[in-house]
């Protein structure tokens, strides 16, 4: 809900308020952000951030005053949300407020996606500043719904002058908070190691940046970001998460000025951007999805699961039960035939699987990564009844038959690089880089989008393929001006819209060398994505925990790999792969055909499991309970809404001689229920399992798992 109450502009959501001042001067100031407040004018309290500070005069306030979108150079000389510099020189500008639009709905972002309404109350605040001096207008967007914590907003910035000017940053939301004692939790990593959790303490003084400038929003910095209270825990303490929809090179950037107050930023990276600006002409930015916890990272993350499931992810997929299914990729790689892939998918329609995707090697000439990236036409010495035939033998056994495609991507060794070798990624007079002997096809360029979006709807009108594993397999190099990776980026956007509406039916899983593009602008799209190359289980307890802070467990992938695992070799059990896969979207990669009878039992059983577990993989509460990254256990919990089912996963990384097990105290639940578990049948009260806890009954051996299934009786 959107009130204004004289100079006061105040934004609630289902618990939480977000209030905006007018100073005399027409600035727009921050006020607060936080527990729900008491609706008036706050507009006589704007001076308090002046008081005691001696001889600085009201013009000189800026530099102390909490701002919704401040400039650089006027008064204030803390970082600016965004830079603009003249035709003629000068980069100092002043927005002042001109006036407020208040309209029900979402606020529309222009080439990108954004949250939508999705039959939520939600209203939209359009905040219009200027500098009338220079001829600059920023209409600064603001939604919120009444069901959430959230605040979603972006700037579109204007010039209106007679001259060009050039936009040097531009950033989506900038967000001022009072004196405190905080910390900045942000999502790190590399290939393989996606999404570590790392806190860091935020003093006087100190600038801490999340960036990644690398093409996509990356493997090594994720866009997402959390500034809490020091102490913040699990269910506990304030938070304030920072979660921008885009898939290109993003910055999340704190700031302590030199009284303790704390500028956050989040939006483009500044480093490599830029853009011109005509008369007349505006610029767009991604949306920033703010959102206040009062109750730690836990509830925090819930909200984001909750308002991404349902106003962010679009199509049929996003709240419909997903197909387990099967990729041949580890099980063959490239060397596969026809007569390989039906045994293997036979013999999982045989376990209960559901869909069977070829992965790489099924196009062109490929038999290794060097060529035909590209030429997505069929490979017939490899599929003599090609991918029609494939598939509609697969479609025989009673399976659903999905593909792997890379369609941004194009080998020199190929046909389309050799017809258009113009059509890459590249800076000029300079032989642009190889990266896994491939380029990047400039989506930038209108002609490149209508190839790419001719040539995967031509595969997908070809057979009948109800899933694409879209793949973005290296990082962007030689970029050939500033600002180039926004304007891929919205290439890119253009490209899976289109596909995607024109294959409502198909179901779209993203990748990127595993989890390098693990973004909302990528979920908006594709409602689950390959979140790490690495399907180590051990190894996924630290990305899936990490993943899990902004993202919902039905929008991560998770399969149960061959063991030892090819990526970091280690040996785990049958059971410690599938218990640590339920919290995902289910699924195998490996050979089926070398199971042993036990192990087929084993994963009959697991996909039984994942299919009882499946609505609450989808719309539970997700609880964090035990972080690997604080010691020797990992565990959460999934709750139902109504709180009458719950799924708990626990681990114990390594065996420890001579040692005893803590309680585990679970949460979520109803204390008034009696919960019974499915397997050993015992009951258990709610406040006992919340407020005492139970033993986990770990086996002795290293990555030991224990999963418990429980009901409320009636």
């Amino acid at each position: 809900m959107i009130t204004k109450n004289g100079k006061t502009i105040h934004l609630t959501g289902r618990g939480m308020s977000y209030i905006m001042v007018e100073n005399d001067d027409g600035d727009l100031l921050h006020f607060h952000f936080g527990r729900r407040l008491p609706d008036c004018d706050y507009a006589d309290m704007a001076d308090e951030w002046t008081e005691g500070l001696g001889p600085i005069s009201n013009m000189a306030s800026l530099d102390v005053y909490p701002q919704e979108y401040p400039a650089y150079g006027y008064t204030d000389l803390r970082r600016p949300a965004y830079g603009v510099t003249r035709e003629s020189g000068g980069f100092v500008s002043r927005l002042r407020v001109r006036e407020y639009k208040i309209r029900e709905g979402t606020a529309a972002v222009d080439g990108m996606p954004c949250l939508f309404g999705g039959g939520k109350k939600a209203q939209t605040l359009e905040a219009v500043l200027c500098d009338d001096d220079i001829g600059l207008n920023v209409s600064l967007f603001y939604t919120v719904f009444d069901e959430y914590d959230i605040v979603a907003r972006c700037a579109v910035i204007t010039n209106r002058s007679e001259e060009d000017m050039t936009l040097n940053s531009a950033f989506s939301s900038s967000l001022d908070l009072p004196i405190g004692n905080y910390e900045m939790l942000h999502l790190s990593g590399t290939w393989g190691r996606e999404r570590d959790i790392v806190r860091t303490p935020l003093k006087s003084g100190i600038k801490a940046e999340a960036s990644n400038a690398r093409g996509g929003s990356g493997h090594q910095i994720n866009p997402f970001a959390a500034i809490a209270e020091a102490g913040a825990e699990e269910e506990s303490g304030e938070v304030y998460g920072f979660s921008l929809i885009y898939s290109g090179n993003h910055c999340t950037a704190a700031e302590v000025d030199q009284f303790g107050f704390l500028r956050v930023m989040q939006g483009i990276n500044p480093f490599g951007f830029q853009k011109k600006l005509s008369p007349g002409e505006a610029f767009c930015t991604p949306q920033s999805v703010l959102c206040y916890s009062d109750e730690g990272f836990g509830k925090m993350s819930r909200e984001y699961h909750d308002v991404y499931r349902n106003n962010l992810m679009r199509g049929k997929w996003a709240n419909e039960p997903r197909p387990v299914l099967i990729n041949n990729w580890e099980g063959t790689y490239y060397d596969f035939t026809e007569d390989k892939l039906l045994k293997i998918a036979k013999s999982a329609r045989g376990l209960g699987i559901d869909l069977f995707v070829l992965d790489d090697g099924w196009f062109g000439k490929r038999n290794s990564d060097n060529r035909s990236l590209g030429d997505w036409t069929v490979n017939y010495e490899k599929l003599p009844s090609g991918i029609d035939g494939l598939a509609e033998k697969i479609n025989g056994l009673g399976m659903k038959f999905g593909l792997w495609i890379e369609p941004e991507m194009v080998n020199p060794d190929s046909e389309l690089f050799r017809s258009h070798p113009d059509w890459i990624v590249r800076t000029a007079d300079r032989e642009p880089a190889q990266i896994r002997n491939q380029y990047i096809l400039d989506l930038s360029r209108g002609e490149v989008c209508e190839y790419v979006i001719n040539a995967v709807s031509a595969v997908l009108k070809g057979a009948n393929i109800e899933y694409i594993k879209w793949d973005m397999n290296r990082q962007m190099t030689d970029m050939p001006y500033l600002g180039y990776n926004h304007e891929y980026t919205l290439g890119f956007y253009r490209v899976v819209s289109a596909v995607t509406e024109k294959f409502p039916n198909v179901l779209f899983e993203g990748c990127s060398a595993g989890g390098g593009r693990f973004d909302p602008g990528v979920l908006a799209y594709m409602p689950q994505i390959w979140a790490s190359d690495n399907s180590d289980a051990v190894s996924r307890l630290k990305i899936q925990y990490g993943t899990s802070m902004c993202y919902p467990v039905s929008a991560i992938s998770t399969h149960v790999t061959a063991s030892p695992n090819h990526q970091c070799g280690r040996n785990t059990s049958l059971k410690t792969r599938g218990d640590t896969a339920y919290a995902g979207t289910f699924g195998y990669e490996l050979d089926v055909t070398n199971l042993t009878d036990e192990e087929r039992a084993e994963v009959k059983e697991q996909i039984a499991a994942y299919r009882r577990l499946q609505p609450l993989v989808r719309e539970g509460d997700l609880y964090r309970l035990q972080s690997p990254f604080e010691g020797n256990y990992c565990s959460w919990e999934i709750v139902s809404r109504d709180r009458k089912s719950a799924f708990l996963f626990a681990c114990k990384i390594l065996a420890l001689a001579q040692s005893k097990d803590a309680r585990l105290r679970m949460r979520g639940l109803d204390e008034n229920k009696t919960y019974v578990e499915r397997t050993s049948k015992k009951r258990f009260s709610g406040a006992l399992l919340m407020n005492r806890g139970i033993k986990i009954p770990y086996a002795m051996s290293d990555f030991a798992t224990v999963t418990m299934e429980f009901e409320a009786e009636e």
